[in-house]
């Protein structure tokens, strides 16, 4: 079986690729080998975690790279710095009007399904020590820190600490500072554009160990956590991954539809990476490939660099989800009985937490931690009533988060009407040209 891969370039002949060649169904391969693994042979798949953090490790070093020179050469290519803040205000608009939908949402479906009811389970039986570590960061991740944590201690730590949110800081500052010399940093513009190519082929590089990857991560989720643990919660895992599910196709595929665009087709033009954050459960392992896919499908590099790390941190609509489902099944596993004030409470401390611990490894897990540690009629012990399938919902809540920054990146580059529609249907027809033959940041045409 042989797939072509059709150029948007007239003159250049179609690509025939063997279907095995494709990223996608090497990585599914791959997650079904680790699973095989990890079942049949745990302590050999636990074996394989380091090569999963390899991998993850690898993409992570170039993470801060891409995305200061993608939003720095963005930014110095517009040169209208009016637009900047404009784009911003209207990201975060989005980020907080579907974190707040994604909570209720979490919460309306924990009250009708309840899959916490029934179980009856004493909190006194907890052991609190198995969460006391998830506990004690959520303390140490408050506003004030968060905030004064955006600020690296030197320029150059904000692209070696691994700190998005740092590197998302400096790198607005220093693109709004060359845009503002005006011709004279014309050259060193256009050296950072050229870096900035040669840095997206070492993403296509790494990208080629991706599968391998995904395989280790995977054998070690299963070797480790085993698929029987799943047993037990089932019905918590499977509302949750159901509820999700919902989100994505009903919420956002509205969002969408309004948008003029198809969330499954999206979702298609995104499977390869999709299937990378469903193996290594970190949506990180897919950022720099999100951003060099969002740009080719007719999202200016201004928009992308801005709206796609900022997502990362502000705009987690499955972590939102799982914080309000989670906190409600605890609640009703436990016997308590949380009015609708406690539960609205319970919404807007979420909503504060979310953002407080944001760029936090494990943040799902420590905002949940931080959430009901301020919502005392639930025991914060009870998380260790879900400890053990949180590594299950964790890939949940990657895919989600990842949907959802897709969507958002395109929304707001039609709100700036700057969306070029031609050349998003041609990425989803899989002829969109790499994004070394797309201009730096055109305004499209229409």
């Amino acid at each position: 079986m042989t797939i072509i891969a059709r150029s948007a370039d007239p003159a250049v002949p179609p690509v025939r690729r063997r279907w095995y060649a494709h990223l996608y169904l090497q990585v599914l391969a791959a997650i079904v080998a680790g699973v095989m693994l990890g079942h049949f042979a745990p302590a050999t798949g636990q074996a394989m975690k380091p090569i999963g953090d390899a991998f993850i490790k690898l993409v992570k070093m170039v993470i801060a790279p891409v995305i200061f020179l993608t939003i720095v050469t963005g930014i110095a290519g517009m040169r209208d710095l009016g637009s900047v803040g404009r784009v911003a205000a209207k990201a975060f608009a989005y980020f907080l009007t579907f974190s707040t939908v994604a909570l209720v949402v979490g919460l309306i479906v924990a009250n009708v399904v309840r899959p916490g009811a029934g179980l009856n389970i004493d909190p006194a039986r907890f052991d609190a020590s198995k969460v006391s570590g998830f506990a004690a960061k959520a303390h140490e991740t408050t506003v004030v820190g968060f905030l004064t944590g955006i600020i690296p201690d030197t320029f150059l730590s904000a692209l070696t600490e691994g700190n998005i949110l740092q590197t998302l800081f400096v790198a607005i500052l220093f693109g709004v500072g060359l845009a503002m010399i005006g011709d004279r940093g014309t050259r060193l513009l256009a050296a950072l554009e050229d870096l900035s190519l040669a840095l997206f082929k070492v993403v296509a590089i790494l990208m080629k160990a991706a599968p391998i990857g995904a395989f280790g991560a995977m054998a070690f989720t299963i070797g480790a956590y085993g698929v029987d643990t799943l047993a037990n919660l089932a019905g918590l895992v499977a509302t949750f991954y159901l509820t999700s599910l919902l989100f994505v196709l009903v919420v956002l595929g509205a969002v969408g539809w309004l948008a003029g665009f198809s969330i499954l087709r999206l979702i298609g033009y995104l499977k390869a990476e999709l299937l990378l954050v469903l193996g290594t459960s970190s949506s990180e392992s897919a950022l720099p490939s999100l951003i060099e896919k969002m740009e080719r499908a007719g999202c200016p590099k201004s928009i992308v660099g801005l709206v796609v790390p900022t997502g990362y941190s502000f705009n987690l609509d499955g972590t939102n989800i799982y914080m309000t489902l989670a906190a409600l099944f605890i609640a009703q596993a436990c016997n308590v009985d949380l009015t609708l004030g406690q539960q609205l409470l319970l919404l807007g401390v979420a909503m504060l937490s979310s953002k407080g611990a944001a760029g936090v490894t494990g943040a799902g897990f420590i905002t949940l931690a931080a959430t009901l540690s301020i919502v005392p009629s639930v025991p914060v012990a009870g998380m260790a009533l879900i400890l053990g399938v949180d590594r299950f919902m964790s890939e949940c809540r990657s895919l989600t988060n990842f949907i959802g920054n897709a969507v958002a990146t395109v929304v707001v580059a039609r709100w700036e009407g700057r969306f070029d529609k031609a050349q998003f249907d041609r990425a989803m027809a899989g002829e969109a040209p790499p994004v070394d033959r797309l201009p730096a940041d055109a305004v499209p045409a229409g």
